[in-house]
This record gives C-alpha cells, structure tokens and sequence, in this order.
C-alpha cells in the first residue's frame, strides 16, 4: 500500500510538487508538509464541495422561479375565464334581446298581414257585389234599350200616323231612358275602376307579406348561427371544469346537485324564455335551443360556485417554496422513516400571508398538539382544510370565509423543525394529496 502510494506521490509531483507549511510559535517552529496525493484530496474535495453547493443553489432557484411562474399562470388563467364567462354571458343577454326584438317585429307584422288580408277579403267581397251589380245593371240597360229601340219605334209609328200628343209622351219616355242609361254606364266604369283599386292593393299586399317571411327566414338563420355559437361557447367551458372536479375524485352530477339543492330558494338569475304565439314560432326550434343555452349557462354558474367551495387555490403566494409532499418520508425531528406526512409543506419569512384556499366555515381555531396553532376550515361536499404552525390566528370559530381570505401568518408553533405552513386537505376524514387539486385547476383557472 505504502508503495503504491509513493508512487502515486511521484506521479502527481509534475503537478503537485511537494508543499511545506510552516508553524511558528513563541518557543519552536514545526512544518507540515503536503505531500501531492494530501494536495490532490484536499483540492478534489474543495471542488467538490464547490460543485454541490452551484447544484443545490440552482434548485432552490429554479424552484422559486417555477413557483412564482405557476401563481402567475393560474391567476391570468382564472381571469380569462371569468372574462369569457362575463362575454359568454353578454352575448346571450344579447342574442335574446335581438330574438325577442325579431319576435316582436314579427308578431307585428303577421297582424298587418292580416289585417291587409281582412281587406282584401272585404275588397274581394266588394268586387262581387259590384259584379252582381254590373250584371243587374246591364240586364237593367239592355231592358232599357229594348224599352228605347220600342219607344223609337212607336214614335216612328206616331209620326207616320202624325199624332203629335203621342210624339211628345214618346218623346219624353225616350228622354227619361237617354237619363237612365248614362247614370248606368256611369255607375259601370265607377265600378271597374273601384275593382282595379282592389286588385293593385291585394298585389301590393301579397308583396309585403312575402317581404315580411323572406326578413323572418333572415332573422332565423342569424339566430341560428348566434345560438350555434352560443352553445358550442359554453360547451367548451363546461369540458373543462366537468373534468376538474372528475380528476379530484368528485363526480361532477352529484357535486351539481348539492350545489343547486344548496340554492334553490335563491332567485334564478337566468329565466327560461317562453313565447306566446299563434303558431308562427316553432316551440321546438329557437325558444329550444335558447333554453338550452340559458341551462348550461345556469350549469356554469353552478360549476363556479362549487369551484369557489372546492380547495383548488394555493393557500400561500410567492415568495415561498415547497419543502415536503405527500407520502411517507423520514421524521425531520426523531429521523425514523415511513412516517406518514399527510399535507403538503412550504417554507417561507416568518408572517407569510396565509389565504383560505376555498369558501366554507371555520370549525377550529387555536393551539392543538404537534399542529400548533391550527385553523381548519369546513367547506362543502365533506372537504376539510387544515393549516398548521401559524405564527398568527386572523380568524375565529364560526366565522364564513371565502377563498383567498386571509386567515393567519406563517409561523413554526407545534412540532415543526423551521418557519412554514403544513397544509392538508381531508375528504370525509381521509387524507388526500393537495397537489391533486392544485394541478387539477391550472388548466381550467
């Protein structure tokens, strides 16, 4: 051994030449001398040292930065959301205004329509009697005219015969029958032009009635492409929150029933459309499909209101980093392992805002055991949140919180080795790993 370590010395002397440290003191001086293979241990072991601590500060660091990358991601996230849903919801205010506008338009048109068809009807009516009239009128001229042409023939009898007081009767009837006959072929052509009348406003009419289906035909196709729209909006906002609360275990039916059993004394904030006609608008066909809509609109509102009551949010902001997870790991006091951890760590300055990660009621909140100060919120659907070892209690037994209140400081009371949060989230009593609904909502919120 020892001659393979001189030779290893003479191999490493290029190198490593051979140092001398001396030792002075008030009575002596001693040296230590560092041989090439003491030199080469002690610098090996320097720039491993070194290297260690570039890697574990670059950890921490990135840590950080992925932390604060993901506050940031999932706040911009949530606030597109609510802004979709605020436009998703103003479009639909939108569209059923234009469709009760168009319905109303409509409705009053189909009553000028029949009134205008009540017109012509009596215009048609009209035009009859006057043709019975015309008829008796011309078998009234052709009697007349048979009466003239026997008159003129009488008188020409009478003149033949040169009897001048017959002349003169004759003379008088025929007068009397010239009278009659223009009142008749006055009240004739008065007629005929009362029945062109007649005809030009039932054209005029029918014109406007098939004006007035082409504009409905319009209206129709638009409120098709609006509710089209519409639906396929909300569609693709329920996917994802339906798939939310599916991947935390909570089946999203029953989580829709509770909440709306929850609220069913609160006034709906979107009616269903019903529309009274006399059978122009199909019950199946618009106010459908905009009940429709208005449903999944409600569903979406039931989905942020169960959201607000389902822990998803992180309870601390930036300026943190995550410590321990979930799982069995090594006791950080006694150092035995397997020990159970059942919530998730984050460490960060002394007072760190702690915020409630979703609405509910304060069921405790003071010291308890190796938990320290402890606040546990109650929230919906059997979840409970604990957050341990504050520093500082903002909240008090009974009180209702909502998500992102803050409701203590971070602190290390109770059984803890250093300044942090231990957050846990517990369903009907068990234990569940809070980064399931963390990373469940960072692609919904």
């Amino acid at each position: 051994m020892k001659a393979w370590i001189d030779q290893l010395n003479t191999a490493l002397e290029r190198y490593l030449p051979e140092k001398r440290l001396f030792l002075r003191s008030e009575t002596s001086t001693r040296f230590v001398r560092l041989r090439p293979v003491a030199q080469g241990v002690i610098l090996t072991g320097t720039v491993a040292y070194m290297s260690w601590s570039v890697v574990a500060t670059s950890v921490l660091f990135f840590g950080l930065v992925g932390s604060n990358d993901l506050r940031v991601s999932a706040e911009r996230e949530q606030s597109y959301f609510e802004t979709r849903l605020n436009e998703i919801a103003a479009q639909r205010d939108r569209a059923t205004e234009d469709a009760q506008a168009a319905h109303l338009r409509y409705s009053e048109a189909m009553d000028r329509v029949a009134t205008m068809q009540g017109m012509v009807l009596e215009g048609e009516q009209r035009v009859a009697e006057l043709e019975h009239g015309i008829d008796a009128l011309q078998s009234s001229l052709r009697s007349v005219m048979d009466a003239r042409d026997g008159a003129q023939a009488r008188l020409a009898e009478l003149e033949a015969a040169d009897a001048n007081a017959e002349l003169i009767r004759t003379g008088q009837q025929l007068a009397e029958v010239e009278q009659t006959l223009d009142f008749l072929m006055a009240a004739l052509g008065q007629t005929a032009d009362e029945r062109e009348t007649l005809r030009a406003l039932a054209d005029n009419t029918a014109r406007h009635a098939d004006h007035l289906a082409l504009e409905y035909r319009l209206i129709q196709d638009r409120n098709t492409r609006i509710f089209t729209q519409l639906e396929q909006a909300v569609e693709t906002s329920i996917v994802p929150l339906s798939e939310m609360f599916r991947t935390v275990g909570l089946p999203p039916e029953q989580i829709l029933q509770q909440v709306r059993a929850g609220y069913q004394t609160r006034e709906a904030s979107l009616t269903p459309i019903s529309v009274s006609t006399s059978g122009t608008l199909d019950p199946q066909g618009d106010e459908s499909r905009a009940n429709s809509v208005l449903a999944a609109l409600a569903e979406v509102d039931l989905y942020r209101i169960a959201a607000e009551r389902t822990p998803f949010a992180l309870p601390v902001n930036g300026g943190v980093r995550r410590t321990s997870g979930f799982g069995a790991r090594r006791d950080p006091i006694t150092g035995s392992r397997g020990r159970m951890h059942n919530g998730v760590d984050w460490a960060g300055p002394r007072g760190t805002a702690i915020h409630a990660t979703a609405g509910g009621t304060v069921t405790h909140a003071g010291r308890q055991s190796g938990f320290g100060n402890l606040v546990i919120i109650q929230h919906d659907f059997g979840i409970e949140t604990y957050y341990a070892h504050l520093h500082s209690i903002n909240v008090r037994e009974g009180q209702r919180v909502s998500r992102g209140d803050r409701i203590g400081g971070m602190g290390t009371t109770g059984r803890s080795t250093g300044v942090h949060l231990h957050y846990e989230i517990r369903v009907s009593g068990r234990p569940i790993n809070p980064l399931t609904y963390i990373r469940a909502a960072q692609n919904v919120f």
